[in-house]
């Protein structure tokens, strides 16, 4: 089992930015992918953002690109996603996940990921 517990969302106006924190405990070990996931009112959950524990390699979705960034502590089995340039669209519930094994290369599909956070909501207001 993995716990995830996620940290950081909040209030905040369009321009402006936020840091997530994604604290994981228990069988570490067993997910070689960390990801970030969102969730909209009415929406489906959609991928956001997946790092690797082993060489840091990311992934981000096209909405995000270049505004956000992903990164890991492996010493502290911690993830972080780093949001600039925040948008009114970008307002939704954030999850962090952790991935199934065997890791079937699926970063953006929520099926890739067996452990998810509690969830911390972002609001951005225009």
């Amino acid at each position: 089992q993995v716990q995830l517990v996620e940290s950081g969302g909040g209030l905040v106006q369009a321009g402006g930015s936020l840091r997530l924190s994604c604290a994981a405990a228990g069988r570490t070990f067993s997910s070689d992918v960390m990801g970030w996931f969102r969730q909209a009112p009415g929406k489906e959950r959609e991928f956001v953002a997946a790092i690797r524990w082993s060489g840091g390699s990311a992934y981000y979705a096209d909405s995000v690109k270049g505004r956000f960034t992903i990164s890991r502590d492996n010493a502290k089995n911690t993830v972080y996603l780093q949001m600039n340039s925040l948008k009114p669209e970008d307002t939704a519930i954030y999850y962090c996940a952790a991935s199934r094994s065997p890791y079937t290369g699926r970063d953006y599909s929520t099926r890739e990921y067996a452990y998810w956070g509690q969830g911390t909501q972002v609001t951005v207001s225009s």
